[in-house]
C-alpha cells in the first residue's frame, strides 16, 4: 500500500512540475518579454525598407570598406558565423596568436593612417570570447573616425555625433565600459537604422 501511495505522489508531483516548468513558466516569461521589451525579446532585428531582415544589433557583422567602421576580429567560423560562436582558444604564449595580433596591428595602422608608434586598442586586434560582439571601444571608433569621415565626405564632428548616438553606456551605469555598436552605426550611416 505504501509503495502505491509513493508512486501516486511521485507521478502527481512530476505532472505538476511538468505543467508549471514546461508550460506556465515559459508562457509567462515569453509574455513578459513581449510586453516589457518586445524589440529585445524578438532579437533586436533591423529590417530594410522592404521589410526584409538585414541584421541584428546584438550580433556583429563583417564591414571592411573604408566607409564603414571595422568590427573586432572574429574567430566564429568564417567571421561572425553565429552557428560557430566561439573564440580562437589560443593561449597567451601561442606563436600563432602573437603573429595574428602583430599582423592585425600593422593592418589597422595602415588602414587608419596611424604612425608606427601609435598605440592600437586591444579590441581592434583581438576577438571577443564569442566572436560575435557588435561593440568596439570608443577609442577604437575614434581612431577609425577620420578614415570613415573622409570616405563618406562627412565632417568628423557630424560623424562623432552619430557615433555617440550609437554608443551604449556601461551596464547598469557602472559595469564595464561604454561601447560603440558598429552594426547600428554602420547601418545608420547607410540610412538603414534610426
Amino acid at each position: 500500500m505504501n509503495t502505491l501511495k509513493e508512486i501516486k505522489t511521485t507521478v502527481l508531483t512530476t505532472l505538476v512540475l511538468l505543467i508549471v516548468c514546461c508550460a506556465i513558466y515559459p508562457v509567462f516569461v515569453f509574455g513578459a518579454g513581449q510586453l516589457l521589451f518586445p524589440d529585445k525579446a524578438d532579437g533586436s532585428i533591423v529590417y530594410d525598407a522592404g521589410g526584409k531582415p538585414i541584421a541584428s544589433t546584438l550580433l556583429g557583422q563583417q564591414f571592411s570598406a573604408d566607409k564603414y567602421f571595422n568590427p573586432r576580429p572574429s574567430s566564429a567560423g568564417n567571421g561572425y558565423d553565429s552557428t560557430q560562436s566561439g573564440g580562437s582558444n589560443l593561449g597567451a604564449l601561442s606563436q600563432t596568436l602573437h603573429d595574428n595580433v602583430k599582423q592585425r596591428v600593422a593592418d589597422y595602422r595602415k588602414a587608419n593612417n596611424l604612425s608606427d608608434t601609435q598605440l592600437v586598442p586591444a579590441d581592434a586586434v583581438t576577438a571577443s570570447g564569442s566572436g560575435l560582439d557588435p561593440h568596439i571601444s570608443v577609442k577604437n571608433a575614434l581612431l577609425q573616425l577620420p578614415r570613415v569621415a573622409k570616405a563618406r565626405s562627412m565632417t568628423e564632428a557630424g560623424l562623432k555625433a552619430l557615433m555617440q548616438k550609437c554608443t551604449d553606456g556601461p551596464d547598469f551605469g557602472i559595469l564595464g565600459d561604454a561601447g560603440v555598436n558598429i552594426v547600428k552605426l554602420n547601418l545608420a550611416l547607410d540610412g538603414k537604422y534610426k
